[in-house]
């Protein structure tokens, strides 16, 4: 009598799982949901807590999330690094990091001592190397444009990073203040004995890209093998170089997008072959750099860094202000992620490539930071509920599971 009642619940089971189809399966006599399933296989269930010496040691190895709500809507599976997840908040944790031990390395920082490391950043990047300065015992000297958010000046104050503010500037001014930094540096030099200074250099230092390329990219190669489509902005380069070159090397049929902002070239690069120069003078003809409240990506010149990008991207979809705006208040609301500007365009980016390519695609994208260096600037902006991505959500006709 228990063999009949025992069949019956197993035959129950398998009608259910039938029904259900592709949105479930059976696993050990349980029923398990296919996004259940995603989610536990990048779980390692023996996993420990990671022990540290020090900060630094934190630095990477940062978690894949599954954003659901845009994965339902696209019948795709999307995935985000969550870079937002390192010990300054960063992607930039990661590069900052890398700089400092390799100019370690070479001589030109020396632990114990007194040393300086300066750097000219309108994003992340002062912070991660703040922070990495505190816990290395240098003086962190960071140049910024005069508009950089407040939420931004704030944290390299508290991580006790010397601020030197200048007005914004083309490139090729001397007074721009990647050249400022850099100038500062060399007044004081890396072989001086009292005190020495490097310029971080995080546009042409092509520490920059290669560790994304011995760390972020096989990272994310570990969580998620099978990959179609990999999708992040550019600021210096060094993140879509780094991640794309290494992930293209083992998937060569990985489509690589480059998520871009207004003002930016790297859209025109991509699609037609053509950018602005090393010489012109982009103050003097947008909004101080570029025209966008995004802070992070966008570049209006070749770098090193992002030489070897250009190799591998197949893509670019440009992303209005507007756009990310609402996809920010989105991820916030549908998935509890509270993310940076930068982090909105990679995420309409990866949606409209997912629309594009189709359901049962996977695709990946970078979460670079969370929102609170952006509080003054980009969440202070109006959300437009008429914008296009508003539109493109509320029309879209491939996968309802989470609408």
């Amino acid at each position: 009598m228990s063999g009949i009642r025992y069949a019956g619940f197993l035959t129950l089971a398998l009608v259910g799982a039938f029904i259900l189809g592709r949105s479930s399966t059976l696993d050990d006599g349980k029923l398990i949901s296919k996004s259940s399933k995603s989610r536990d296989k990048t779980k390692n269930k023996h996993a420990q807590p990671k022990v540290a010496a020090n900060v630094t040691e934190l630095i990477g190895d940062t978690p894949l999330i599954r954003l659901n709500y845009l994965s339902g809507l696209t019948g795709c599976e999307i995935w985000a690094k969550l870079e937002l997840f390192n010990p300054a908040g960063s992607a930039k944790d990661r590069i900052a990091l890398a700089i400092i031990e390799h100019a370690e390395k070479e001589g030109k920082l020396r632990p114990g001592f007194p040393d300086k490391v300066f750097e000219g950043t309108s994003g992340s990047t002062g912070i991660s190397l703040a922070l990495v300065c505190c816990a290395k015992g240098y003086e962190a000297h960071i140049v910024i444009p005069d508009d950089t958010s407040e939420d931004k000046v704030r944290l390299l104050k508290m991580y006790g990073a010397q601020i030197h503010k200048v007005r914004p500037a083309g490139i090729a001014d001397k007074n721009h203040y990647v050249n400022t930094a850099r100038r500062m540096a060399d007044e004081i030099g890396s072989s001086n004995e009292n005190c020495r200074a490097i310029f971080a250099n995080q546009f042409e230092q092509t520490q920059n890209w290669l560790c994304h390329y011995r760390t972020t990219g096989p990272e994310i190669y570990t969580q998620m093998p099978t990959i179609d489509c990999f999708v992040t902005g550019a600021g210096t380069g060094g993140t879509i170089s780094g991640c794309a070159t290494y992930l293209k090397e083992k998937n060569p049929d990985l489509k690589v997008v480059i998520a871009d902002v207004p003002g930016s070239g790297l859209y025109n690069k991509v699609r037609y072959g053509v950018m602005f120069n090393s010489t012109e003078k982009e103050g003097s003809r947008r909004r101080h750099q570029v025209d966008t409240i995004v802070e992070g990506i966008g570049l209006n010149r070749l770098t090193l860094n992002l030489e070897p990008a250009l190799a591998v991207v197949d893509d670019a979809e440009r992303v209005e202000d507007a756009d990310a705006r609402y996809m920010a208040d989105i991820l916030v609301q549908k998935e509890g992620l509270f993310i940076g500007s930068s982090s909105a365009v990679n995420c309409v980016a990866a949606y409209r490539q997912a629309v594009k390519m189709g359901p049962d695609h996977t695709i990946v994208t970078i979460l670079c930071d969370s929102g609170t260096r952006h509080l003054s600037k980009f969440y202070a902006m109006d959300v437009d509920k008429d914008c296009k991505i508003a539109n493109e959500l509320l029309n879209i006709t491939v996968g309802t599971a989470f609408v």
